[in-house]
């Protein structure tokens, strides 16, 4: 690259905060938020549902699986950005990092027209391919092809979250998506509740909302990154990106086809209130926990990437050490508040005895594996702040393919119904969290290229 194509003045690059329990948790709390407020689109489509029917609460419960498999595509690029730039944050180059933005970024673009314009065109096939019929199914089509229009900011999303938490700004992240969970309730409820709109309002609320402050974001990180204009079409670097990011695609695709499969041959012939309650519990429960976990993941992710791009494994490794006991004691509240809270927790998002009282088994169960799900991401931070993607993807696509078979044993000849589902999964996360352990404790992540 040619010295015309580099900045005037090169932005000055603090270096990277020693791995404290202070430092992790001003990084966490704010990405916690984050995250929590990042799937909140889908909290509020599964709350405003509820004024539409329960075929609509199940329609949008069974495309949860559908949003995570299109986020798996938009992961390929940025899960390679965050390790990047992380890196590129510790070693305080700021070329390296303004141009593996820029590639990101146009990347991320162009995946995300592809991956909507498939899944509108796809959508009844869709629909079919996870066992669903008869109006839950019309709602489910409508549902995709609204936020297929709506969309494209979501798609952008993950890759500026993931430039914002390389670089240590988890409260800008917070911040913004805050405000655009605030615009999605407040016009999803107008337009669904006041004036009676149907399933495609709500999605379109989800995209305007995080389409407005995604230029905020973009704007900020625009001017602090001065991304050169050649890197936006570096093959190149998109290629280098990729490398990085697909095991955690590729293991993120895994993970909703398995949820597809489930709701095929397990879930679905249990009939709409389990359908709805999974919508409930992993939504709106998990999607309460889950960010919680997420943050202090990616608290630990920053510290280590950045510490690996400083040189300093040896500080990186203390972060694994940080993290331990502050997601210990989250991974036992949430447990605690899933046992003993769950018709509380559930009920607001339904007035259905039938479908509470599904929800609440969901919640009761999956109690009891709330602690091994958040050790399971403090190992996940540590192995994708490294880099070592490909770790993840061994550990937890096999453990996540067996969940169909069990479960569906479980519910169908062992008689067990939607609580066998439940317990199914509950096993299979308790595996994956004592392999995804052991490979974070080995260490064997410091020495990964990226």
């Amino acid at each position: 690259m040619s010295d015309a194509t580099l900045p005037v003045t090169a932005p000055v690059i603090a270096p990277p905060p020693a791995p404290t329990p202070g430092a992790l948790m001003r990084l966490a709390l704010p990405a916690a938020a984050s995250v929590m407020l990042n799937n909140g689109f889908r909290v509020v489509d599964q709350y405003v549902a509820q004024w539409i029917g329960v075929e609509a609460q199940a329609a949008i419960g069974s495309c949860t699986f559908v949003l995570i498999l299109l986020y798996a595509v938009w992961a390929a690029v940025a899960y390679g950005l965050g390790p990047l730039m992380a890196r590129a944050q510790g070693a305080q180059d700021p070329q390296l990092r303004g141009e593996a933005f820029g590639a990101g970024m146009s990347a991320a673009a162009v995946i995300g027209l592809l991956s909507f314009g498939l899944c509108a065109a796809l959508a009844p096939e869709i629909a079919a391919a996870m066992g669903l019929s008869g109006e839950t199914a019309a709602q489910s089509v409508a549902y995709l092809r609204a936020l297929a229009l709506a969309g494209l900011p979501l798609a952008l999303a993950p890759a500026v979250d993931q430039a914002l938490f390389a670089m240590g700004r988890t409260g800008l992240s917070m911040a913004l998506h805050a405000l655009s969970t605030a615009l999605n309730l407040g016009v999803s409820a107008l337009l669904v509740q006041h004036f009676g709109l149907g399933i495609e309002a709500a999605a379109a609320a989800s995209g305007l909302s995080r389409g407005l402050t995604l230029v905020v974001a973009m704007v900020v990180l625009w001017r602090e990154l001065r991304p050169p204009t050649e890197s936006f079409r570096d093959l190149g670097m998109v290629q280098r990106l990729i490398r990085t990011g697909l095991p955690v695609a590729l293991n993120t695709a895994a993970y909703a086809l398995v949820y597809w499969a489930l709701l095929r041959w397990a879930i679905s012939p249990l009939g709409p209130a389990v359908n709805a309650a999974l919508g409930i519990g992993f939504s709106a429960l998990e999607g309460l926990s889950w960010p919680l976990f997420s943050g202090l993941s990616v608290g630990v992710s920053s510290l280590v990437g950045r510490q690996l791009g400083a040189g300093r494994p040896d500080l990186a490794a203390r972060a694994l050490r940080v993290g331990l006991w502050p997601v210990t004691a989250a991974g036992l509240g949430a447990g605690l508040a899933f046992g003993l809270l769950a018709e509380e927790l559930c009920a607001p998002f339904t007035d259905d005895p039938e479908v509470l009282a599904q929800a609440v088994l969901y919640a009761r169960v999956l109690a009891f594996s709330q602690p091994f799900v958040a050790w399971e991401s403090l190992a996940e931070g540590v192995l994708q702040g490294a880099g070592d993607t490909r770790t993840v993807l061994r550990w937890s696509s096999p453990l996540n393919i067996l969940r169909v078979p069990l479960c569906w044993a479980l519910a169908g000849p062992l008689g067990l119904g939607a609580e066998g589902v439940w317990w199914g999964i509950n096993l299979t996360t308790m595996l994956k969290a004592l392999g995804k352990g052991h490979a974070a404790w080995r260490g064997r992540w410091a020495n990964t290229v990226v």
